[in-house]
């Protein structure tokens, strides 16, 4: 087996260092994220009874799907090494698979050099985390749990869970 380093350190230092993809080929990349919010019986009744639900801070699933959109294209940003990148497309799907979860996924693509593995765990994780925000003045016992790279195309290596 290939022993691999830390791609965002330098070899020779240690210290950080953003990956250099001046000699990657551009392809047309997407990844997708998932991860799941556990609400409880009574804040997914609230949510699914009324389809138009408003809290203070306005609809929830619709909100979230914004927020987490708006803090994928954000992720460089929020990490310092990642790459900006021209994201060609984000969308945010909020399914409701039980009594008391929701599954959020965020599928992020562009095509260029570089992947948006980490733009799609941003959408998710940020949807999932507005969720929580939109639905605590009910009970702070909500869990977000999960938070996973489901599946990526393009560049080296496919992956898929």
């Amino acid at each position: 087996m290939e022993e691999k380093d830390f791609t965002h350190l330098d070899k020779h230092t240690g210290n950080p260092n953003m990956v250099d993809v001046g000699n990657k080929a551009v392809t047309k990349r997407v990844a997708t994220a998932t991860c799941v919010v556990a609400l409880g019986e009574d804040i997914m009744t609230r949510l699914t009874e009324n389809k138009d639900i408003l809290t203070k801070k306005g609809p929830v699933f619709q909100t979230a799907i914004i927020a987490g959109t708006m803090a994928a294209k954000k992720t460089p940003d929020l990490i310092p090494l990642c790459h900006p990148v021209g994201m060609d497309n984000c969308k945010i799907d909020i399914e409701v698979i039980n009594s008391t979860e929701v599954l959020i996924s965020c599928t992020a693509s562009v095509t260029g050099k570089t992947g948006v593995e980490m733009e799609a765990l941003t959408g998710a994780s940020v949807a999932a985390l507005t969720i929580y925000d939109m639905c605590k003045g009910f009970s702070h016992d909500i869990l977000i749990k999960n938070l996973q790279l489901a599946e990526k195309t393009g560049g080296k290596s496919d992956f898929k869970r």
